[in-house]
């Protein structure tokens, strides 16, 4: 199999792209695959804490792109999956220091050592964003079912099909659409954006719905991938069925609907 690159990225802050990116780079992962997941976010980085690795940061991308460590000394080994590995960001202020040349040649290294080399973009439309989708094969535009969110991942759709190296080359970036902190009882209350209002804007076709849930978030607190921490959870398996369907299976999306009194069932609906 030909490595992948694949960005997970939005626009705007705090729609779940850190915690999804674990979460898909670890199912991939437990279904056998060889995983890198990337910090983008320099100055800020998080994914080494949602990772449970952020005491055994020692060197960084950064520290990479500059030659004060081999890219075999940055890269941390999940200690619960073996074929699992994080490239943490660095903390420092500087932004310019992920140059393109830099990224390129990371990027190119880690396409021969794993199977699929997911990076975790910054908010915004910034240079970090910029880099982190530069060398992509596939994209995860990470949304909630909210107008302003939906907006920012319209503009983040048209940079992905003009500033990648593959829109430079006439290519098509695959993109995908997953929809996160869905709420069914407050989209039948007409409080959120519905799906299929979600995907006739940014018609880009549907990964996954993943519920808002308390799940991901105490997954995130205890600094383990939601796929990891509880894996039966209704969030989980919204990442596995993703994970799947970015392996190439065909399967229905469910957008999942209220609970209806305690004994109900979580019946579904069908989305196209």
């Amino acid at each position: 199999m030909m490595s992948k690159v694949l960005v997970v990225t939005s626009g705007k802050g705090g729609v779940g792209k850190t915690t999804s990116t674990a979460a898909l780079g670890a199912a991939l992962a437990q279904a056998g695959e060889k995983v890198v997941v990337v910090d983008f976010d320099v100055g800020l980085r998080n994914l080494d804490l949602v990772m449970g690795a952020e005491r055994r940061v020692v060197f960084d991308m950064i520290n990479v792109i500059q030659g004060d460590a081999k890219l075999a000394q940055a890269l941390i080994r999940d200690k619960r999956i073996d074929n699992l590995s994080l490239l943490p960001a660095s903390q420092t202020r500087d932004k310019d220091a992920l140059t393109e040349d830099g990224v390129a040649k990371i990027i190119d290294q880690l396409r021969l050592k794993f199977d699929w080399v997911i990076c975790d973009s910054p908010a915004g439309i910034e240079r970090g964003a910029l880099m982190a989708m530069r060398h992509a094969d596939i994209a995860v535009v990470v949304t909630n079912p909210e107008v302003s969110s939906v907006r920012d991942s319209d503009r983040i759709i048209g940079m992905l099909d003009s500033k990648t190296l593959k829109a430079e080359r006439d290519e098509r970036i695959e993109k995908h659409l997953l929809l996160t902190r869905y709420d069914a009882g407050r989209a039948a209350r007409g409080e959120m954006l519905k799906t299929e209002d979600v995907l006739e804007i940014l018609s880009i076709p549907l990964l996954g719905i993943v519920p808002e849930s308390v799940d991901v978030l105490n997954a995130s607190n205890v600094g383990s991938p939601v796929t990891l921490n509880n894996p039966t959870s209704v969030a989980a398996k919204a990442y596995f069925d993703a994970a799947r369907r970015l392996r190439g299976e065909i399967l229905e999306v469910v957008v999942p609907i209220e609970r209806k009194g305690l004994m109900g069932r979580l019946f579904g609906r069908r989305v196209a």
